[in-house]
């Protein structure tokens, strides 16, 4: 039986790996890909630390025998806004890019094919 633990990090390592290769294409539009994929590895990362907790309330109080620590989700809403913001940035400097130079590789050369 797999335990839930082993199929989080199966997630978290799909995620960083299909994450790492897309960064490394030559294309930009993979590599605004493989960084989305690296944010929500890093998402799922922080709630695998938090330790999760079914049924339990984020808040302390005195009626609830136990409760969840709130720190994870914070972090993981805070990192979810801030992954928004670089995915858009990156999406204008690559659109910026290809705009301004016609092609769409990230070191701006043309591809061999597609020289005289």
């Amino acid at each position: 039986m797999i335990s839930l633990e082993f199929l989080v990090a199966s997630a978290i390592a799909v995620l960083t790996a299909a994450g790492v290769y897309l960064a490394l294409r030559r294309r930009t539009f993979p590599v605004v890909l493989g960084l989305a994929f690296l944010s929500y590895a890093i998402n799922v990362f922080l709630f695998a630390m938090g330790r999760l907790v079914i049924d339990r309330p984020p808040i302390y109080d005195k009626a609830a025998e136990a409760y969840t620590d709130p720190l994870p989700q914070a972090l993981v809403l805070t990192a979810i806004v801030i992954a928004f913001g670089m995915t858009a940035l990156v999406v204008v400097l690559a659109l910026r890019s290809y705009l301004e130079t016609g092609i769409d590789r990230v070191d701006g050369r043309p591809d061999a094919e597609d020289q005289p």
